[in-house]
């Protein structure tokens, strides 16, 4: 991995790749203690600053189920991760655009991230077609046809307003072996290409890169490497939601 690298650990099994001391007009990073490989930082973003290591909950349409706002500032909560395509399914970004975004749809003060869409690939794999373009998924809701290519991925994520915003990568198992791993990687370098050129609110909104490569260390270094020189305000790495059986390292 690029040495101009650091990786920070969140409980949501996430690892967040920064530039040391990196810094945008909509976030800043801030190291405030190390312990051997494990750190604390300040994160700063347009609507919150957090602390982390952190435990960033689930609210797929806007809540996050049993619980009410309240009870999630008390309990800590300073993030809060949205789906950008259940989202733009109900109610839809637009809508929630005409009502101030996502904040206000919630009423919710602290930080907000959206997906970009790509984990459907994974979780609804029998209802998508990935090409070049973009990914066609069948609406479980109505079965009507949804293309979402990395354009429309980033202009529904500007409507919502998160203030971390994911690029569409193509997403693969964890599990999976052969050419396909090195197809999604280098289409997932291509991807972000077009999701840096649709972002109209850098200066409002972060976007991340997402890592793609597999388990196999050389193409996971191309990614990183790309995604490095494309200057990103932050990048995530494997997720261990994917499979929460299969180790990894740095």
């Amino acid at each position: 991995m690029s040495q101009c690298c650091k990786i920070c650990c969140f409980s949501t099994g996430y690892r967040r790749i920064y530039r040391s001391g990196k810094c945008s007009m909509a976030l800043q990073f801030e190291i405030i203690g190390r312990f051997n490989r494990a750190r604390a930082a300040h994160l700063t973003l347009p609507h919150y600053v957090c602390q982390t290591p952190l435990f960033m909950p689930v609210g797929t349409q806007g809540t996050v189920k049993g619980l009410t706002n309240n009870q999630l500032e008390d309990i800590g909560c300073q993030i809060i991760l949205g789906n950008t395509y259940h989202l733009e399914l109900r109610p839809t970004s637009q809508l929630l655009d005409e009502l101030g975004g996502l904040h206000k749809f919630m009423n919710w003060p602290r930080a907000m991230l959206t997906d970009s869409g790509g984990f459907q690939m994974v979780s609804l794999l029998h209802l998508a077609d990935i090409t070049e373009e973009g990914v066609t998924f069948q609406s479980p809701v109505d079965g009507k046809p949804m293309l979402l290519t990395p354009e429309e991925s980033i202009h529904i994520q500007n409507r919502i307003g998160a203030d971390i915003i994911m690029a569409l990568d193509d997403v693969v198992k964890t599990t999976t072996t052969g050419p396909r791993i090195e197809e999604a990687m280098y289409r997932t370098l291509r991807w972000i290409d077009r999701c840096i050129a649709a972002h109209k609110r850098p200066l409002e909104q972060n976007l991340f890169g997402i890592v793609q490569g597999g388990v196999d260390p050389v193409l996971r270094d191309i990614c990183v490497k790309g995604l490095v020189d494309r200057d990103l305000p932050g990048c995530i790495g494997i997720s261990k939601v994917i499979n929460a059986n299969l180790p990894y390292k740095n």
